[in-house]
């Protein structure tokens, strides 16, 4: 039988609306031109019964008929001017749409006025909700995930931080953000272990909220009645809030004696020179006191000793290979990269310690 035997070419064909919603929001949670069409429709159908909006629909008063329909009923259903709404599943209703895109293509059926309207939708962010649910399910079923402690992943952490840091430096934008995932992994992963712990449990929501409190506490001129003209001026701000909080007897607090050597004397010179100190440096002969006074020269320069070491030793590489007749390995020390060697200051706004 021809498709369009049904049809009357006089009537109305009518008007398809296929809602979109997302699990990352509430269910009941949808946008007002959402509810407006399932009100105004003449028919709402579903073809999951078990679809979380369900409920909160039918206790609003629309009676939702729970049936997987296929194109040509679907089309049908509307014909006479009749809207029929379609509240999609999970997978979007990939069957339905492009059962309409053969009918539509096809020239043969008179088609319906077809809307897609997001019910809800993902805010910024929203996949973060999605890791944290693979992250439980993961520690919950894998076996080697779920025996992992703190100290276990901590060769993992510094491993991403450095492999990060080398996507930075070839100024590789794939391998940057593939490298982003793996250190966000990291900071998901041990809050899921924190919330295991007997005596002081804590979830990823305390660790974002424990940020987002410092990160506002700390731009009062942003989310307060400070202003802030220069980037010297954010510092200040920055620095008392930061002195403040921490109320340390000693600039050496809170730096991490772990760092790698140059980086560890470029921070405590640059506590030292916020601070105004005149702290003379060690008296003592060997490589590593000539080193401590290279940097600590670096960081009043306002180089990045540990960057600026690390540019070098890859020209280094590169020479290395050009004598072995080695093709230069990518990812050459970008722009990007060298301008992290100047221009480093003590505890960046944005870069909480």
């Amino acid at each position: 039988m021809n498709a369009t035997s049904s049809q009357d070419p006089g009537r109305d064909p009518g008007r398809i609306v296929l809602l979109t919603t997302t699990h990352r929001v509430a269910p009941g949670l949808l946008s007002w031109p959402a509810w407006q069409a399932l009100q105004g429709a003449d028919q709402v159908l579903c073809a999951d019964g078990a679809h979380p909006q369900l409920p909160y629909l039918r206790e609003a008063g629309i009676a939702v008929e729970e049936t997987a329909p296929t194109a040509q009923e679907l089309i049908d259903a509307c014909e006479g001017g009749r809207t029929v709404a379609v509240v999609a599943t999970g997978e979007g209703e990939p069957v339905l749409t492009d059962g309409l895109a053969r009918l539509a293509g096809s020239g043969r059926v008179r088609m319906p006025e077809l809307e897609l309207l997001p019910a809800s939708y993902d805010l910024p962010g929203a996949r973060l909700l999605d890791l944290v649910q693979v992250m439980d399910r993961i520690r919950a079923e894998c076996p080697w995930s779920s025996q992992q402690t703190h100290k276990g992943l901590v060769k993992y952490a510094i491993e991403e931080a450095y492999e990060l840091v080398e996507a930075i430096e070839d100024g590789d934008r794939q391998e940057l953000r593939e490298e982003l995932g793996d250190v966000l992994l990291q900071v998901v992963f041990h809050a899921r272990i924190a919330e295991e712990d007997p005596e002081e449990p804590f979830s990823v929501d305390d660790v974002a909220g424990g940020i987002v409190t410092k990160l506002i506490h700390r731009h009062p001129h942003v989310f307060g009645d400070e202003t802030a003209e220069t980037a010297a001026d954010v510092k200040e701000h920055w620095l008392r809030t930061k002195a403040q909080e921490k109320r340390r007897t000693s600039v050496t607090e809170g730096i991490p004696l772990g760092q790698p050597g140059l980086a560890l004397a470029a921070k405590l010179a640059s506590r030292v020179r916020t601070a105004g100190l005149d702290v003379p440096l060690p008296a003592g002969r060997g490589v590593g006191y000539e080193l401590l006074a290279m940097a600590v020269r670096a960081e009043a320069e306002g180089v990045d000793p540990e960057s600026a070491l690390r540019v070098a030793a890859r020209a280094y590489r590169d020479a290395v290979r050009a004598v072995e007749g080695v093709p230069a390995a990518d990812g050459t020390a970008s722009a990007d990269a060298q301008d992290t060697v100047e221009g480093e200051d003590e505890d960046l706004p944005g870069f909480p310690a």
